[in-house]
């Protein structure tokens, strides 16, 4: 076994814990108590190193592993989609890129001579709009 088999097989089985959306909840009441218990199915992946004579081979199995029922994905019986509540990112640098721009421009105006204003102020402002921007939180 060379050294590069020895490395897949130990990257692959430790990324080999996949865990998909596939959940199901069991909820049962014997007598005048009430249990709950929810499962979601594993797959799994396991890379088993080969000989010169006999190549490697890659071992595939699902295990139904309980986790707890008050996961944000579970309710009651139901199962949420969990791409419907998408994070929106409203943080807007449009402010800091103008003055960023705007101060970046007489920068390069102040600190170029002659005909190197004519490439100092359009760099001066898209360098000061990229860093006003980012200080702005954007």
């Amino acid at each position: 076994m060379n050294r590069f088999s020895a490395v897949v097989g130990l990257s692959l089985a430790m990324s080999s814990a996949q865990v998909f959306p596939a959940m199901a909840q069991q909820v049962s009441q014997p007598g005048y108590s009430k249990t709950s218990q929810c499962f979601k199915d594993e797959y799994r992946e396991e890379y088993v190193p080969g000989t010169k004579d006999s190549p490697g081979y890659l071992k595939k199995w699902s295990e139904k592993v309980e986790i707890p029922c008050d996961a944000p994905t579970a309710v009651e019986g139901t199962i949420q989609d969990p791409t419907s509540s998408k994070k929106v990112d409203d943080n807007s640098c449009i402010e800091g890129s103008v003055i960023g721009g705007l101060l970046g421009a007489g920068a390069g105006a102040a600190l170029s001579r002659g005909n190197g204003r004519w490439i100092g102020v359009p760099v001066g402002a898209a360098a000061g709009a990229l860093v006003g921007c980012q200080v702005d939180g954007g």
